[in-house]
C-alpha cells in the first residue's frame, strides 16, 4: 500500500507540474504585454501631462491679466462718473444762472451722452465679472 500511495503522490505532482507550468509561462506572458503596455502609456503621457502644465499656467496669467484689466476698466468707469457728475452739477449751475433747461444745451447733450456710456459701461463690466465669477465657479467646482 506504500508503494500504491507513492505512486499516486508522484502522479498528482506530475499532473499538478504538467498544469502549473504552461499557467506560469502564460502568466509570464501577460505580465510582459503589461510592461510594454505601461511603457507606451507612460511614454505618451509625460508629453500630455507637461502640455498640460504649460496650458494651465498660460490659463492663470490670462485670468490675472483679465483681473487687471476689469480693474482698470473699474477705475476708468469710476472716473467717468466723476466727470459726468461734475459737468450734471456744471449744466444745473448754467441752466440756472442763464435760465436754459440743461437738456436743451450743447452741454446737456454732452451730459446726457456720458451718462448713456457709463451706464453701458457699468453693465458691462457687471456681466463680464459675473461670466468671470460662474467661470471660476464651474473650474474649481
Amino acid at each position: 500500500m506504500n508503494t500504491t500511495f507513492l505512486l499516486v503522490i508522484a502522479l498528482c505532482a506530475v499532473v499538478v507540474t504538467v498544469v502549473l507550468v504552461p499557467m506560469l509561462l502564460a502568466l509570464k506572458r501577460a505580465a510582459l504585454r503589461a510592461e510594454t503596455v505601461l511603457m507606451l502609456l507612460e511614454r505618451e503621457i509625460r508629453p500630455t501631462a507637461s502640455q498640460l502644465q504649460g496650458l494651465a499656467e498660460e490659463l492663470r496669467g490670462l485670468s490675472k491679466h483679465a483681473a487687471q484689466e476689469v480693474e482698470r476698466v473699474g477705475a476708468v468707469i469710476g472716473r467717468v462718473d466723476e466727470v459726468a457728475t461734475r459737468v450734471a452739477q456744471l449744466v444745473g449751475f448754467v441752466g440756472g444762472v442763464t435760465g436754459f433747461v440743461g437738456g436743451f444745451t450743447r452741454v446737456g447733450q454732452l451730459v446726457g451722452t456720458a451718462t448713456g456710456v457709463k451706464k453701458g459701461l457699468d453693465v458691462f463690466i457687471k456681466k463680464l465679472i459675473s461670466r468671470n465669477k460662474s467661470r471660476g465657479r464651474t473650474r474649481d467646482g
